[in-house]
């Protein structure tokens, strides 16, 4: 009896329609996260604990309130504080942002950024010292203050990048750059001509603070222009300028009066002037524009208004492609199927010169979990070319003519990349079968359908295009998808066999620590009916037991364990059963095994326990067998189904009642009745006739009865009086071993878990 029995389809299929919603919305919020971690430049901040972080918010909050003091109460120059404010920030900003997001330890800056802070501050720092003497400069500046003011702004820069991002760091660095390099509109503010005498009667009067002398005008400015004024006008302090004449005793007038005064050079405009008035706006005029054209074009991963047509096809490039042929286990014959493809791109000469053409498409088809994504993933990683992966549930959009424009732009962007693959997961998404009429029909997954057909017939396979689709419901699709010259090969990616499962788990094995004496052809034949999905996963928990058992490799006994966890869940050690009912459910158990042990047909026991699990099961009887077994015969189903009534036969029997734990026992044994008499023609009644159709052979296998009322009711009748046969049966094995039913159901009471070896000695003693 295989452990990993087919369930209930129904459920089955709600379980896959409700993880697949899961895994959708699992999707969609990993989307949403990572555009909000990519657009929100707050989670790109340094972590500060303890006394470092209060000393940062003390320094923050005092930088606050002097930038409140310094806007409304001072009287310096517009230049210097604004060169005190440059300053200040980038101290706080390179104790705040580091680098790169992710590079942040606790209470850390290194030192790269300790340079740059202090290179940054001190240069802003130098122009806020030194603001009155680089402003009689105008535009004639020094050397060192070019070079200074380099460093200062190449720092900031990097500053914006860190807090906002490549593209508004360039805008605001040329305008940084404009606002330092424009002295003649920045440095001076508004200007008003008086004439020499009024000029000189201020100077008598104490009125005037500043002078700058030049060859052709005088500007000045006024102390009570400097008076405390409510939010200071950011143009500057308003100048006055004059004519000069030639007045020999001008010096000694303005020391007397106590004014500070100084040269001035008015050439001309020169060069530097005019890049900045002019070639800096339309710099950055045009940079706002081809940020502007570039969103438009790209679109932007689904956000950007021309994306609605693009495909969301996920593009690997050879050097991506890690996954061989090597990789994939348990199917040599699909493996052996797709080699010609892979032969094809890489010689197509060979192919070319004799005629043949290159298969367009192949379908993967087989149950979930066994690899068909993984082979198409190999067969990329083998040819070596750019592979495309997208699911078909992409194409169907609220938006009538979207999926269309999607499968366009997919088959575009593929024969730009060409050769390459193809591979359209769940592609029973958008290759359902037509409806002529009804409500059913669905126009937008129908033109994108029609639009694949198209596309799958326009493009040249010589180029060394490949389409790989994959599905669990091949009888769903529309035979204008299947027909020659579009899916040409139907490649069957079923469960693995005994050898097949051997060698997945010695595949997944590699990449943990294992004992050397691992029996993996034991722990294969325990896993009948397993796809590679549950083997991966049962080699993942023995790994995950082995770390919280202490082991320092999975040993064999961490592999069978897993087994039982992945089919039953794991042990509930703390769930408390009533005595009665713990001794029922010993009774249940040991009445399964001991009714397979005394039949021929029956699949041998392995192990028995009544430690309950997490999946609800109170306890099991695992049985194993040596051989694997394409068919069953009817002696092997009679006997399975003596197995199955066995643990309701020992509650009846032994205990004189009947509990509700048959219930799956009691399922199972009504379906294989059933399908004895309806699909597999063991019936003297109805002979070699199908009386029911199944559909979704690889969801569960759903059947439906093809016959009429009166061959139903017999139907029902005949599965009753045959399970109610294999119910006596069973009865009977147990009348005839009562006294080692009571042995083992009273030693599997005590010890709980007893294996193969254990029952068979008792049994045999």
């Amino acid at each position: 009896m295989g452990l990993f029995k087919k369930k209930d389809p129904i459920v089955e299929v709600e379980k896959a329609l409700d993880h697949e919603v899961h895994e959708m919305e699992h999707d969609i919020q990993a989307d949403v996260d990572a555009v909000m971690k990519k657009y929100d430049r707050e989670s790109n901040t340094r972590i500060w604990e303890g006394a470092p972080k209060i000393a940062l918010q003390v320094l923050m909050s005092a930088f606050s309130i002097y930038c409140i003091l310094m806007t409304l109460f001072s009287k310096a120059l517009p230049e210097r504080r604004l060169s005190l404010f440059l300053g200040f920030i980038i101290i706080i900003g390179y104790l705040v942002y580091p680098a790169r997001k992710g590079a942040a330890r606790v209470n850390h800056v290194p030192w790269y950024d300790w340079i740059l802070m202090v290179l940054g501050a001190g240069s802003f720092f130098y122009f806020a010292i030194n603001a009155f003497s680089i402003i009689q400069l105008a535009t004639k500046l020094q050397p060192i203050h070019i070079i200074v003011g380099a460093i200062g702004i190449v720092v900031l820069i990097e500053l914006c990048r860190r807090c906002v991002g490549l593209p508004i760091l360039v805008v605001l660095g040329l305008l940084l750059i404009s606002n330092i390099l424009s002295t003649s509109s920045y440095l001076r503010g508004s200007t008003e001509t008086v004439e020499y005498s009024a000029f000189l009667q201020m100077v008598a009067q104490g009125q005037v603070d500043q002078v700058s002398i030049g060859t052709d005008v005088i500007t000045f400015t006024l102390k009570t222009e400097n008076k405390l004024t409510w939010f200071y006008n950011s143009t500057g302090v308003k100048r006055y300028q004059t004519v000069p004449v030639n007045d020999p005793n001008l010096v000694d007038r303005l020391t007397a009066a106590g004014v500070t005064f100084g040269g001035e050079n008015q050439s001309g405009v020169s060069f530097l002037g005019v890049l900045v008035s002019i070639i800096l706006p339309l710099a950055f005029y045009a940079l706002i524009i081809f940020f502007l054209v570039r969103m438009f074009k790209k679109g932007g991963s689904g956000m950007g208004a021309m994306s609605f047509g693009k495909s969301s096809a996920k593009m690997y490039t050879v050097s991506d492609q890690s996954k061989k042929f090597t990789d994939v286990a348990g199917q040599d014959e699909a493996k052996e199927a797709l080699i010609e493809l892979v032969d094809f791109l890489h010689q197509p000469e060979k192919y070319r010169a004799i005629g043949a053409k290159l298969p367009k498409g192949a379908l993967l088809v087989g149950p979930p979990g066994t690899g068909k994504t993984l082979l198409a993933q190999a067969v990329a990683g083998e040819a070596k070319v750019p592979f495309f992966f997208v699911s078909g549930s992409a194409f169907v959009e609220m938006f009538v003519g979207t999926g269309a424009a999607r499968v366009r732009d997919l088959f575009k962007q593929a024969n730009e990349k060409a050769p390459c693959i193809i591979f359209i997961d769940e592609i029973d998404a958008i290759g359902k079968k037509r409806d002529a009429v009804g409500l059913s029909s669905n126009d937008e997954r129908e033109q994108a359908l029609n639009q694949l057909l198209a596309e799958m017939d326009g493009f040249d396979a010589s180029k060394g295009i490949v389409v790989l689709g994959a599905t669990n419901r091949p009888e769903i699709l529309d035979a204008a998808l299947l027909r020659p010259g579009r899916f040409d090969r139907r490649i069957t990616v079923d469960l693995p066999d005994l050898r097949g499962r051997e060698a997945v788990l010695r595949v997944h094995a590699r990449d943990i620590t294992t004992a050397k004496d691992i029996d993996y052809a034991a722990v294969a034949r325990a896993t009948v009916g397993a796809s590679g999905a549950d083997l991966a996963n049962i080699v993942n928990e023995a790994a995950l037991r082995a770390v919280r058992m202490g082991h320092q490799a999975v040993t064999q006994d961490d592999l069978e364990s897993s087994v039982e966890t992945v089919i039953a869940g794991t042990e509930r050690k703390s769930f408390v059963i009533p005595e009665a009912e713990k001794r029922i459910v010993a009774y249940h158990e040991i009445g399964h095994a001991l009714v397979a042990a005394h039949q021929k047909n029956a699949v041998p026991v392995q192990k028995i326990t009544i430690i309950p699990r997490t999946s609800g099961a109170l306890g099991y009887t695992m049985q194993v067998d040596e051989e694997e077994h394409v068919l069953m015969k009817r002696e092997d189903i009679l006997a399975k189904l003596a197995v199955l009534t066995a643990g309701r036969a020992a509650e009846e029997y032994a205990c004189n009642t009947c509990t509700t734990g048959a219930s799956n026992d009691i399922e199972q044994a009504t379906k294989l009745a059933r399908a004895m008499i309806t699909r597999y023609g063991m019936s003297d009644d109805f002979d070699m006739v199908t009386l029911e159709t199944v559909t979704n052979q690889y969801l569960g296998g759903d059947a439906s009865l093809a016959c009429s009322a009166e061959t139903q009711t017999r139907i029902d009748q005949q599965v009753v009086a045959l399970v109610k046969r294999e119910h006596q049966k069973a009865l009977d094995i147990l009348r005839e071993n009562r006294t080692k039913l009571d042995e083992l159901a009273n030693f599997l009471y005590e010890k709980e878990t007893i294996t193969g070896e254990e029952f068979m000695g008792i049994l045999n003693g």
